[in-house]
């Protein structure tokens, strides 16, 4: 079954209640999460745990004339901000002082993330969030690492955040989605399960975009943001366990959410309806199509649209994909210098042994084959 699909039948899953196993990975699939869980003990155990928490970032940024843009921050670590070591490192700071700069007014950020969180937990934090700031104006939600790891039902996962969309669309608030990250691209993690992780956080992040879509929001693929481009700067992208950004990561976290975030608070000089650009690979078409493309290419956008006039077509809800997000410049000659240095000539940057590259190659086909 294609990714599109599953995608799908997931978002479908999502809506009405239902639900397709364990992260809908399929029986042997539930082998393959065991084993995950073991590696990734293992992985923190030579890791550690340094960090007792987050920085609180919570209060205002930039300066101005005028209310404040009132910007919710929810969901996981990454939302949190753990492995920073400045509350104005962290992605909800850095897309607040952005913001207030294009805007010219000051934005007043209220995160209610909680390291460890699952999409279950997005509607106590929203809640509190709430509480506080009853008319937000745009929320920035990063979830979906912690789904995976723990083995939640894509379709139960998914649906949590969809209800959250919908909840703060209600309020007349923006919502932009960063999708579930490639979790192939986390070191300590050994081969081949790195392979399936990729797997498994690919397919929700694809999930989650085709429900937000119907939810009214729009998603940024996160993808593998921190991972190809950087393959010899591992440690400059990651904080010192091993497993969350450091703050260069999440600097490059919040330039690729950013755009959209400035788009759908209208502070883009360009058409919010500009066409898609085909030379770079900019399309229009059904949202599980888009959904997929999305995870492919991080950094990009995806957003309800219509097609003459017509929200939904025969292959269901239209959406557009743009890529907002440009990648940063980078001295060519030094990254390719310090990426031969990680990389013997030869040998990839995930290179696997034959014997691992087999056992990898029947695990994903088992995957497959049960995968509802």
């Amino acid at each position: 079954m294609g990714r599109a699909r599953r995608a799908r039948k997931v978002a479908a899953a999502a809506a009405y209640g239902g639900g397709i196993g364990a992260a809908g990975i399929g029986v042997l699939g539930l082998v393959g999460f065991g084993v995950l869980k073991v590696e990734a003990q293992l992985a923190r155990r030579i890791v550690g745990q340094p960090f007792e928490g987050a920085p609180d970032d919570n209060g205002r940024y930039g300066a101005g004339l005028g209310y404040p843009v009132e910007l919710l921050v929810l969901g996981d670590s990454s939302a949190a901000g753990m492995g920073a070591d400045t509350a104005q490192q962290t992605v909800g700071a850095i897309i607040a002082n952005g913001v207030s700069a294009l805007s010219g007014r000051p934005v007043q950020l209220t995160n209610v993330a909680v390291i460890g969180a699952e999409s279950l937990g997005l509607d106590r934090q929203l809640a509190g969030a709430l509480e506080v700031v009853g008319n937000p104006d745009v929320a920035v939600i990063l979830i979906g690492a912690n789904d995976v790891t723990h083995r939640i039902d894509k379709s139960i996962a998914v649906r949590h955040l969809a209800q959250t969309v919908i909840a703060l669309r209600a309020t007349d608030c923006e919502v932009i989605v960063g999708t579930c990250p490639d979790l192939g691209t986390i070191e300590p993690v050994a081969q081949p399960l790195r392979l399936l992780a990729r797997r498994w956080s690919r397919d929700l992040a694809a999930a989650q975009t085709v429900a937000v879509i119907e939810a009214g929001g729009r998603t940024v693929s996160l993808g593998d943001l921190l991972g190809p481009q950087f393959a010899g700067l591992t440690h400059e992208m990651f904080s010192h366990d091993g497993f969350h950004p450091s703050p260069a990561g999440y600097a490059r976290v919040a330039s690729a959410l950013l755009p959209s975030v400035c788009d759908a608070l209208g502070l883009w000089s360009s058409p919010a309806d500009r066409r898609p650009d085909s030379l770079r690979g900019e399309t229009v078409g059904p949202v599980a199509v888009a959904a997929v493309q999305a995870v492919r290419e991080a950094g990009t956008e995806v957003s309800a649209t219509a097609v003459r006039g017509q929200p939904i077509g025969p292959r269901g809800r239209w959406a557009i994909l743009l890529r907002r997000h440009r990648r940063p410049v980078t001295d060519r000659s030094e990254l390719q210098d310090s990426t031969e240095m990680a990389n013997p000539p030869g040998q990839p940057a995930d290179f696997l042994t034959p014997a691992a590259a087999q056992d990898a190659s029947e695990m994903l086909k088992r995957d497959e084959a049960h995968t509802p």
